[in-house]
C-alpha cells in the first residue's frame, strides 16, 4: 500500500481515539502521515457512502472501515477483532428479485495486516453484515446472523465497501466486537447518543431518572467498549503500516 494514500473511516469518537489522541473535528478530513488520513463520519450508512465518496474525490486510492460491531454469532466476546472477508448489504430480496452484491475486501492487503498482529489477539474472518440500526435485541441479532450468515453487523461497512467497489479502489474492513448476542445497547439509550457518539447529558440523565436504562447496563456498556478499543488500538500498534504509518502528531489540511 505504499502508493496509496489510505482513507480511514471511523463513525465514533470513541473508535477514533484509538488512532489518534488528537480530538478530531466532526466531518473534517485529518492528515495523519503522507500515506494516510481519517475522518469522522457520524452513525449510518447515509453519512459512509457521502464521506467515502467525498475522500475518493479527494484523492484517496484505498478505503479502512474501521470501528466497533455487534456480534451476530454467540461465540464472539467483546474485544473480538472482526477481519471480514465479504461485506453483506443485511437485506434478504425475495426469490423473484435481484439480490444485493456482496463485496470481497482486499484480501492481499487483509492478509499483510493479519501477519502484523500478536497471536494473542482474538480475531475471526468470514462475513459481516449491515443493519440501518442498532439492534438492540438478541433475537434481532440471531435472526439476522441466521439470514446472511454472517458473524458481525455495524451500519457503515457496506456503504464504504460500496463505494470503493464502484470506484474500483481497494478496501478492507476492522471492526472490533463491543456488543455480544445476548447484551445490547437499550434502545432507549439510542436517543442520548449524538451521530459522532458523543453523549447528550441531560438527556441521559433524563432516561436514567426515568429507569429506562439502569446504571449496571451503562458499566457494563463501558467495559464492552474498552475491550475492543483495546483491540482496534492494538491494531494500530502493531500493523499501523499497512495504514499508512501513522504518527502521533496530525495536520489538518
Amino acid at each position: 500500500m505504499d502508493d496509496d494514500v489510505i482513507g480511514i473511516i471511523t463513525a465514533l469518537r470513541v473508535e477514533a481515539s484509538c488512532v489518534s489522541s488528537f480530538r478530531l473535528p466532526y466531518r473534517r478530513m485529518i492528515r495523519l502521515s503522507n500515506g494516510s488520513v481519517i475522518i469522522l463520519s457520524g452513525m449510518g450508512d447515509s453519512a459512509a457512502r457521502l464521506t467515502a465518496t467525498d475522500l475518493i474525490e479527494r484523492g484517496v486510492t484505498a478505503l479502512v472501515s474501521f470501528g466497533v460491531a455487534g456480534g451476530l454469532d454467540p461465540n464472539l466476546r467483546p474485544g473480538t477483532l472482526v477481519l471480514p472477508e465479504l461485506i453483506h448489504s443485511g437485506k434478504i430480496t425475495p426469490p423473484d428479485e435481484e439480490e444485493l452484491p456482496v463485496y470481497p475486501v482486499a484480501l492481499n492487503w487483509l492478509n499483510r495486516l493479519q501477519k502484523l498482529l500478536p497471536d494473542h489477539l482474538s480475531t475471526v474472518g468470514g462475513t459481516l453484515t449491515a443493519s440501518p440500526g442498532v439492534l438492540s435485541t438478541e433475537q434481532a441479532k440471531l435472526e439476522l446472523g441466521v439470514a446472511t450468515g454472517a458473524c458481525a453487523v455495524d451500519m457503515e461497512s457496506y456503504a464504504i465497501a460500496e463505494v470503493a467497489t464502484k470506484a474500483d479502489i481497494p478496501f478492507i474492513v476492522i471492526r472490533a466486537i463491543t456488543d455480544p448476542v445476548e447484551f445490547s445497547p437499550p434502545a432507549a439509550l439510542l436517543g442520548a447518543i449524538q451521530p459522532e457518539g458523543s453523549v447528550k447529558l441531560i438527556q441521559l440523565l433524563t432516561i436514567l431518572f426515568r429507569r429506562e436504562v439502569s446504571i449496571s447496563t451503562l458499566i457494563r456498556l463501558g467495559k464492552e467498549i474498552r475491550a475492543a478499543r483495546s483491540s482496534l488500538a492494538a491494531v494500530i500498534r502493531h500493523a499501523d503500516k499497512e495504514l499508512g504509518s501513522m504518527p502521533h502528531t496530525v495536520t489538518i489540511p
